[in-house]
């Protein structure tokens, strides 16, 4: 439910970057393969180089830290009063 409503919020106040795939209608992982793969072949078709990365973020929510996570929210997403109290709440004593 928390998901649902936080991602409503974000829609409707676009700040979800274009590109991000995930928790969203019509963008999933074959869309962002396909993005990346597009890039990928227009560098060389234009004789530029061309370089991919991968990362696992399986484990990515182990490794954020949850104060810099809530002050983000405050700051860049406009988040705060009762709604910042439950991540708070949510967070606490977790690791």
């Amino acid at each position: 439910m928390v998901s649902k409503q936080l991602l409503r919020y974000f829609k409707d106040n676009d700040l979800l970057p274009d590109l991000q795939s995930v928790y969203r209608g019509h963008h999933r992982t074959e869309t962002a393969v396909l993005k990346v793969l597009s890039d990928i072949l227009s560098a060389l078709d234009t004789g530029n180089i061309a370089m991919l990365t991968l990362l696992n973020l399986s484990a990515a929510f182990h490794s954020v830290d949850h104060n810099t996570l809530l002050q983000r929210l405050r700051k860049s997403h406009g988040l705060g009063g009762k709604v910042i109290d439950w991540f708070t709440s949510y967070l606490s004593n977790r690791i």
